[in-house]
């Protein structure tokens, strides 16, 4: 079987690539396509990969123009590699659409989330051979169509069957005996960022009060910082940050994948964005499975005070750690579906619509 995996960030590297060595192992082909944001190829080293261009420009037509060459490229790999399947987290659609060639998305947004999103799905998901979304995700006028899971993207590479922190990692960057926090703050600035607002400087610097009498701060950021929070940087390697994220004692941020990270790890988070409320997995991490907070932008203060209640909480991991196992409990591995999923596509398609409970063997 030849399988190809499409994907646009460095969080869809971490969703697939236990997939991807399952497959291996099993004697599959496979092959990732990956368009080059952030520190994604820096994640592939290992994997057989294709860079594509970004598809960003400095205008609307240039944009435009460089999506067009992407998906051409795009096409034009996926009919000479003749893949069996196309997998993965793009708008990579028309692979169907053109070439007949089954394609699976793997979403974890609803897609109801704003308007922008809501858009990309018209134009996509009817397309798609097949959607696999959390069973908390809404998919709006596709949930018929989805084949819902129990569990999240972050336990397809968090889950104790796949990850187990090591303080020795985090050592080569400080020392463990102490407290620390981590605060992240993202660009949001993608087009389902629009209008989005998180963490500003003044914010940034009353967090950084309320924290510092009780241990040590790292920011980690993808947008420029403000001059007084350059002694808090901390630069990690990508493959290392999960080790890192798994030992503080706190997460803040602006950032809804990290703070599900955190949330799966047992690490309490605090969102503080304008996506609040409105995406299903998060909402069930924060109020089913109390694992994080959501605040809203128009909440400052109640921010300044859930932060302040956390870092004071007596017994606080013990707390977290009992949260954590009971969503564990309930919720599969992962990357264990997936690989069935894909590696018996298209029966495992009418086995779990048949029968959705089938998902609980991979546990």
């Amino acid at each position: 079987m030849k399988v190809l995996f499409q994907l646009n960030h460095p969080a869809h590297y971490h969703l697939v690539k236990n997939a991807i060595k399952n497959l291996k192992m099993a004697g599959h082909e496979v092959h990732v396509l990956a368009r080059g944001k952030d520190v994604l190829k820096d994640l592939l080293i290992g994997e057989t990969y294709t860079m594509l261009p970004t598809g960003k420009g400095s205008n609307i037509f240039k944009k435009i123009i460089k999506m067009r060459k992407v998906k051409e490229e795009i096409l034009s790999f996926s009919l000479n590699y003749k893949a069996n399947l196309v997998v993965g987290t793009g708008t990579f659609s028309y692979i169907t659409r053109k070439l007949k060639i089954p394609t699976v998305f793997l979403v974890e947004d609803d897609a109801n989330l704003n308007l922008p999103i809501f858009i990309g799905a018209l134009t996509c998901y009817p397309s798609f051979s097949e959607i696999l979304a959390p069973q908390i995700c809404d998919n709006s006028i596709w949930n018929r169509k989805s084949i819902k899971y129990n569990s999240y993207h972050e336990l397809a590479y968090l889950h104790p069957n796949h990850f187990q922190p090591d303080k020795g990692i985090v050592e080569k960057y400080f020392s463990t005996a102490l407290p620390y926090f981590i605060i992240r703050f993202a660009k949001l600035n993608a087009y389902h960022d629009i209008g989005i607002k998180g963490i500003n400087t003044e914010i940034a610097q009353r967090l950084i009060d309320i924290l510092k009498p009780h241990g040590r701060i790292y920011i980690t950021s993808e947008r420029e910082l403000e001059p007084q929070f350059e002694q808090y940087r901390i630069k990690i390697n990508p493959l290392d940050m999960h080790h890192v994220m798994a030992f503080a004692d706190l997460y803040i941020g602006d950032s809804q994948t990290m703070a599900a990270e955190a949330g799966v790890l047992g690490v309490p988070f605090v969102r503080f964005n304008d996506f609040v409320g409105r995406i299903g997995y998060l909402r069930e991490l924060e109020d089913h499975y109390q694992l994080g907070y959501g605040i809203k932008t128009s909440q400052v203060e109640r921010l300044y005070q859930v932060v302040d209640e956390l870092v004071n909480m007596p017994d606080r991991k013990a707390v977290f750690e009992t949260r954590r196992q009971k969503m564990l409990s309930e919720k599969i591995d992962y990357a264990q579906f997936l690989t069935w999923f894909i590696e018996n596509y298209p029966e495992s398609k009418r086995i779990v619509k048949e029968n959705p409970d089938y998902q609980y063997r991979f546990k």
